[in-house]
């Protein structure tokens, strides 16, 4: 004998629910969609679908030169957009061979780390948004000015700072930066604490986050996740220690790579505040550094016509989301043959795959802005 279960309408609690959230929906960060199949209230399966915002950027490469790619690349991480340009120049020298002056290295360390900042800063203040708390987000965007208005005055920027160069940076610094630069990070960290008493503090925060969404370090590994994502599951690697590039081998003594073990929401929330804390230290320690330095220029004198050797070559970055990977093939033209971004963002929003099955819908949102992602480096 079998037993059958007759709902009245749509009540009929065996029934799986699918739900589409996004891709205009506040809690996704932009045009994200998520398929997610429900039993009641809670996640039965999930469905990262991206793709809604591709402008088409490996493909655009090739009709740019490479003094253009550096506009493209700026653009898919748009809170990063500095150490995304730092990546592509990366690439391009090594295909050249060129050393670039060492005042220039300390620089882009300094602004890469200043960038680093601003990004955290913008995820400390919308994810405790996206759990019903506004303040942060005030107390966010006050810090973000303040280190903006540094970062505008020496690139002219606000947010596409376009300020890298093949060979270098655009420019020398105006006259008395390194001081007011000091200033605005010293002012910075004397007001994080907000963040450790107002969010991390707050027992709401710590029972909506504490537990949820938990990742494994096998998930880690295999969804290529990377970041403060990665490292709040206690995977311990951080491409600035571990592969150094720019002037990281040098702050050894000043960089601490901050991991956890829990690997839940509230841990990775953590691991990118303290994070902040340290690239606060790091752009401390550039700046030291800078000021020793010998008066030199800050770039290398280019030809008209830019060609890179027949080859190929990969860079690779610690980009404040994670790890950004480009892989460059010339042909010896003045464009790329071809250009290949690995961006943090893509691999990391896959892992929701896994996180989300088995939760709540409430959680949802608790587990899907932990991720810390921008929609357009899923896309590029």
């Amino acid at each position: 004998m079998t037993e059958t279960m007759i709902g009245i309408g749509g009540g009929a609690e065996s029934t799986d629910m699918v739900l589409n959230i996004g891709p205009q929906h506040p809690s996704t960060h932009g045009v994200l969609r998520l398929r997610i199949v429900l039993d009641g209230e809670r996640v039965v399966s999930a469905e990262p679908v991206v793709g809604y915002m591709h402008r088409g950027a490996e493909k655009l490469f090739e009709a740019r030169d490479y003094r253009q790619i550096v506009m493209l690349a700026n653009r898919h991480d748009w809170l990063s957009a500095f150490c995304n340009e730092l990546g592509v120049v990366i690439a391009v020298e090594r295909m050249l061979g060129m050393e670039v002056p060492e005042r220039a290295v300390w620089l882009r360390t300094l602004l890469a780390e200043l960038n680093r900042v601003l990004n955290h800063l913008m995820f400390l203040g919308s994810y405790p948004l996206e759990l019903g708390g506004i303040t942060p987000m005030f107390h966010a965007f006050t810090e973000r000015e303040e280190l903006q208005a540094v970062m505008e005055e020496l690139s002219g920027g606000r947010m596409h700072y376009m300020f890298n160069r093949v060979g270098g940076l655009k420019e020398d610094l105006p006259a008395g930066w390194p001081g007011r630069a000091r200033a605005a990070v010293a002012g910075v960290r004397a007001r994080m604490d907000v963040f450790d008493r107002l969010v991390l503090g707050n027992e709401i925060f710590r029972g909506r986050t504490r537990g949820i969404g938990v990742l494994s370090q096998e998930h880690v590994h295999a969804y290529g996740v990377s970041g403060p994502i990665a490292r709040a599951s206690g995977v311990d690697f951080d491409l600035r220690r571990d592969e150094p590039y720019l002037a990281y081998g040098q702050l050894a003594d000043v960089l601490e790579v901050v991991t956890r073990e829990e690997g839940d929401c509230l841990a990775r929330f953590e691991c990118l505040l303290e994070q902040t804390y340290n690239s606060l230290d790091l752009a401390d320690a550039c700046l030291d550094r800078y000021a020793e330095l010998p008066p030199g220029p800050v770039n290398q004198r280019l030809p008209k016509v830019l060609k890179a050797p027949e080859g190929h070559t990969y860079a690779w970055t610690e980009n404040p989301l994670g790890i950004n990977g480009y892989y460059l093939v010339s042909k010896g033209e003045k464009t790329p043959y071809r250009l290949k971004l690995r961006s943090a963002s893509y691999n990391n929003i896959q892992a929701l795959a896994v996180l989300l099955p088995g939760t709540l819908v409430a959680d949802m949102v608790s587990i899907l802005g932990s991720l810390f992602f921008v929609v357009g480096d899923i896309d590029k």
